[in-house]
């Protein structure tokens, strides 16, 4: 009940700095349309639609996150958590092609700079570092795919913000307006760098590979330490949402061996398995002798 208890705070803790984070940036991406009519800035303009597509994709998350604390039923028997494995997907493309985006805009401005409101911009930047740095700093204690895939949405802001600041600051004192361009594409190419990670390790889930920091030999190697164990096979796991895993396998016990027994060898398991983090566990006991009913590929 414990660890039931745990969980739910987790996920309860993340919809509430997902929500926070939407709202924070949905309100602040309205502010800054106006702020870059007023800086005549087209980094903040850009920046603000960014905004927008962030704040579609946390929605997005948010309400995707709240889908995934739903029980099992008839349609979906492991439940609904692999929808938050969908949303850290979908956020991944929105934010690899807001990139994508920013970069188009960007490299223009390399050959033609444009002058801006450079006062205006420092007021702009201390404003977005702020909030969009609170909403990071919440969302990075949580664990869940989702949440760091969130989180980094926000990093991508407070690293541009950070950028506005410098570049604001540099254009109170000269005329180097090329340097707005640089480290909005150093930035971006950072940004789609964590992406692309962030990308493999979502693929591989949804292809169900073996979670990371998950050994199957060493599973087997606990399991085949237990007491009336022969041997084990079929030992399959794969993630819910990176997090939540599934395990199954086969153990064959020595012949003889009491339910009592049986039932005790189940249960060690079952606690090997929970200590690793799977919440569906499935055991098959065979004795020596017995012909398992899959076959081996």
């Amino acid at each position: 009940m414990a660890n039931t208890h745990e969980h739910d705070h987790h996920h309860h803790s993340s919809s509430r700095n997902i929500r926070l984070a939407f709202f924070l940036n949905a309100g602040f991406a309205l502010l800054e349309i106006a702020g870059g009519l007023w800086t005549n800035s087209v980094a903040i303009l850009s920046d603000a639609l960014h905004d927008l597509g962030d704040s579609l994709s946390l929605g997005l998350a948010w309400m995707l996150d709240e889908v995934a604390d739903k029980e099992r039923d008839e349609r979906y028997s492991y439940g609904y958590k692999r929808f938050s494995l969908l949303g850290a997907f979908l956020n991944i493309v929105i934010l690899f092609a807001g990139s994508i985006w920013v970069l188009t805009k960007s490299i223009p401005r390399l050959l033609h700079p444009e002058p801006v409101h450079a006062s205006g911009m420092l007021l702009f930047a201390i404003v977005g570092i702020t909030i969009n740095g609170l909403a990071a700093i919440r969302l990075k204690r949580d664990h869940s795919l989702n949440a760091r895939v969130v989180a980094l949405h926000l990093l991508e802001d407070v690293l541009g913000w950070a950028a506005v600041l410098i570049v604001s600051i540099t254009l109170l004192f000269t005329k180097i307006l090329i340097l707005d361009a640089l480290l909005s594409i150093g930035i971006t190419l950072f940004i789609l760098y964590n992406v692309i990670r962030n990308l493999k390790k979502t693929g591989q889930l949804f292809l169900q590979a073996i979670p990371e920091k998950i050994d199957t030999r060493m599973i087997d190697e606990q399991i085949l330490a237990l007491k009336h164990v022969k041997s084990t096979h079929h030992t399959h796991c794969w993630s819910l949402d990176g997090e939540h895993h599934v395990l199954s396998t086969h153990v064959v016990l020595e012949d003889g061996t009491t339910q009592e027994a049986i039932e005790q060898t189940k249960c060690d398991i079952r606690e090997i398995a929970i200590k690793l983090g799977f919440i569906h566990i499935t055991i098959e006991t065979e004795f020596e002798g017995e012909h398992c009913s899959m076959p081996e590929k």
